[in-house]
C-alpha cells in the first residue's frame, strides 16, 4: 500500500523536494482489442524505487494494478505490465486487448517514503465500430478517390516518360534495321543483275 495523504492537485501550494520528479502524458487513446502503452519519465535519483500504476480519479482511493519491485525487471499481471527502464529514466505501462470499459483516469507514480510522486493520464478506448464508420465516411471515399486520381496522373506520367525514353528509341532502332534489311536487299538484287548481264555478254 502506498501513502497517498497529499492529493497531487495540492502539491503546488506546499511543495516538496522531488514533487515534480515525474510526469506523463495527458491523455492517450487507443482501438478496442489492442493494446495502449504509455511512457512516465521521472528525474535522476528514482531509479531504484518502486513505479506503479493504478486506476481511478481519485488520487487517495485508486486501484493499484501493477508495480515493480525496484528494479528493471517486468512485472505483469492480468493484462497490465509495467517494465523499468532506469538507464533513460522512464517506465512503461501496457495495457493488453483493452475493452471500452478500460476508458478512465490512471495514475502513474513512483512508491517513496512519505506521499508517492504521482502523475494522472486520461486514457480512452475507442470502439472498433466507430473507427470503421469513420473510413467509410464520405470524406474518406473524396479522400481515397484523390488519391486513385493523384495514382491515375502518376501512372499518365511514367507512361509518357517510359514513351519518349524506352519505346521511342526501340522503335527508331526497328525502324533502322528495316531500312538497312530493305537496303541490303536492294543491293543484292542490283548485283544479281549485274552478274546476269554480265554472264549474258561474255556468252558466245
Amino acid at each position: 500500500l502506498w501513502w497517498r495523504e497529499t492529493p497531487p492537485q495540492l502539491l503546488p501550494r506546499f511543495c516538496f523536494p522531488g514533487c515534480f520528479s515525474i510526469k506523463g502524458p495527458e491523455s492517450v487513446r487507443g482501438l478496442e482489442g489492442g493494446s495502449v502503452s504509455v511512457q512516465c519519465q521521472y528525474t535522476p535519483g528514482w531509479e531504484n524505487y518502486k513505479k506503479w500504476w493504478c486506476r481511478g480519479a481519485e488520487w487517495e482511493s485508486c486501484h493499484n494494478l501493477v508495480e515493480t519491485d525496484g528494479s528493471e525487471q517486468e512485472k505483469k499481471v492480468d493484462r497490465v505490465s509495467i517494465r523499468d527502464n532506469q538507464s533513460h529514466l522512464l517506465f512503461t505501462v501496457t495495457m493488453e486487448e483493452v475493452r471500452q470499459s478500460d476508458t478512465d483516469t490512471y495514475w502513474c507514480g513512483i512508491n517513496r517514503s512519505g506521499p508517492d510522486l504521482g502523475a494522472s493520464i486520461k486514457v480512452t478506448i475507442d470502439p472498433v465500430d466507430m473507427v470503421l464508420s469513420t473510413l467509410a465516411s464520405p470524406r474518406s471515399r473524396t479522400t481515397t478517390s484523390r488519391r486513385t486520381e493523384g495514382t491515375s496522373d502518376s501512372y499518365i506520367r511514367n507512361h509518357y516518360i517510359l514513351l519518349v525514353f524506352l519505346k521511342a528509341p526501340v522503335l527508331l532502332m526497328l525502324v533502322v534495321a528495316v531500312l538497312w534489311l530493305k537496303g541490303s536487299q536492294q543491293r543484292l538484287s542490283v548485283y544479281r543483275n549485274l552478274s546476269s548481264d554480265l554472264v549474258g555478254d561474255t556468252a558466245p
